[in-house]
């Protein structure tokens, strides 16, 4: 899910859709992206918008990809042009291949891709899975990056779900973790955060990056986030929750909307301050309700 004025765009995972969502609700199909492989957990998953550009991070029989499409034409008639490729190749599974894209506020573009299933991957600086990436928009390395010759940018993730910057450039992220902790993570360049060896916090001895806060895997799935007045929020499957996180005190949340929607994939904001959440309660792991999956627009209960 991403934000164009006061439209928000979906992308379908499965069908390979892109919809574009009107202010009055009235959904269209904008476009459908080519060469999309769908198993499981692949598929057309993330998007990001820069300028009169959308970049789409996909599954293909190559790996995982983003392409870049040029945005013509007025809100309720929007088309996309041809796709250019921005990264491509990257480690693809039928489980765990992140997909969450975001612009940065250094106008750079970070690309989570999960371990694809393949866990010691995570830890190999030479591999892209179990990784964030950060490219410049043309899919150039960055000279700034930790290392000048790799798009890495932190290691030793399993399944990153979203990414958030606070006002100061603190970038935190969500983290599905297997069976026991999911995680919220403040990123740094070159950090390593431990998996598969840690799973939750107690990785500083051995020179991990400890999360800010974690969860139960039951409780949580935290997905999609956004920071809204210096409070991160961030969408939960399981735990069929909006979680407020303060921004000054990550290790401390609140439940927000609690099983009113059922699960929450995304949350984004758009440029009126409007919050937007996506339900997911039709991939066959929730309790579908009538009308869903849907947007949401949700006020947010200020501290």
């Amino acid at each position: 899910m991403s934000v164009l004025g006061e439209t928000v765009f979906v992308s379908e995972r499965d069908s390979a859709r892109i919809l574009e969502v009107a202010p009055d609700g009235e959904t269209r199909v904008v476009d459908t992206v080519d060469d999309v492989v769908h198993s499981d957990e692949g598929g057309l998953l993330g998007l990001a918008t820069d300028g009169d550009a959308l970049y789409v991070y996909s599954t293909a029989r190559s790996g995982n990809r983003v392409e870049r499409y040029v945005i013509a034409g007025e809100p309720g008639s929007y088309r996309l042009g041809e796709p250019t490729p921005v990264i491509d190749g990257m480690p693809a599974g039928t489980h765990h291949n992140g997909g969450r894209i975001a612009f940065g506020p250094d106008r750079m573009l970070y690309i989570a891709n999960g371990d694809t299933s393949d866990e010691p991957a995570s830890q190999n600086p030479r591999s892209l899975a179990g990784k964030i990436l950060r490219i410049a928009p043309d899919g150039s390395i960055p000279t700034d990056n930790p290392d000048p010759q790799s798009p890495v940018y932190s290691l030793g993730h399993r399944n990153v779900q979203g990414f958030a910057w606070a006002e100061d450039g603190t970038m935190f992220a969500s983290e599905f973790g297997r069976n026991y902790r999911d995680e919220l993570n403040v990123i740094e360049p070159g950090g390593n955060y431990g998996w598969p060896y840690v799973e939750g916090t107690g990785g500083e001895d051995d020179g991990f990056i400890d999360p800010v806060q974690t969860w139960s895997t039951d409780a949580a799935s935290p997905s999609g986030i956004a920071i809204v007045d210096d409070t991160i929020l961030i969408a939960n499957l399981r735990g069929r929750v909006l979680r407020a996180v303060p921004v000054a005190d990550p290790s401390s949340s609140t439940e927000l909307y609690a099983g009113e929607y059922g699960r929450l994939r995304d949350v984004t904001v758009g440029p009126d301050g409007t919050v937007f959440v996506l339900t997911n309660n039709t991939d066959g792991r929730g309790s579908p309700r009538t009308g869903d999956d849907r947007i949401v627009s949700l006020v947010v209960p200020q501290p």
